[in-house]
């Protein structure tokens, strides 16, 4: 029995090892002449599950948004401010499915995490327009913001 083989019969046994998986800026601010972005290691991305390495900049900021899946965020390293939550390594952030949760701030150092999300991983922002009198209030223009579609991986 071949190797693939095996795999099958094993339910689809599959290892990943983090250097293999190409970064892609997803989202990008001007904190004036400093870029800030969230940057994707995509580990999983099928129709049941979405897992990621993600590292924030220090100072991004992200909208307080929901998502249409249920999440589980675990921070690595540095810090993220959650709304009022100040998150450091260690913490499991649990995201119902729908939940509004946020802003989402940076710490000085970046915060690097995993996400995991199940099939749909699309993001809905609660009120854009405070959002973006919130970023020009502190000098920040945001610049990237790919979709929730698959990014395309072959682009590091």
């Amino acid at each position: 029995m071949t190797e693939s083989e095996k795999t099958k019969q094993a339910g689809g046994l599959r290892f990943v090892h983090i250097s293999d998986v190409p970064s892609k800026e997803v989202v990008a601010q001007m904190h004036g002449e400093r870029r800030a972005g969230v940057h994707l290691q995509i580990l999983e991305w099928s129709p049941a599950r979405f897992v990621a390495h993600t590292r924030y900049d220090p100072g991004l900021i992200l909208a307080r948004h929901a998502h249409k899946s249920a999440a589980l965020i675990f921070i690595l390293d540095g810090e993220v401010q959650v709304g009022d939550r100040r998150c450091s390594p260690g913490t499991l952030i649990v995201l119902e499915k729908d939940v509004f949760f946020g802003p989402l701030i940076a710490g000085p150092e970046g915060c690097v995490l995993i996400e995991t999300y199940g099939a749909d991983v699309t993001s809905v922002h609660e009120d854009d327009v405070d959002y973006k009198r919130f970023l020009a209030a502190r000098g920040i223009t945001p610049v990237l913001r790919v979709s929730d579609a698959p990014p395309d991986l072959s682009v590091a």
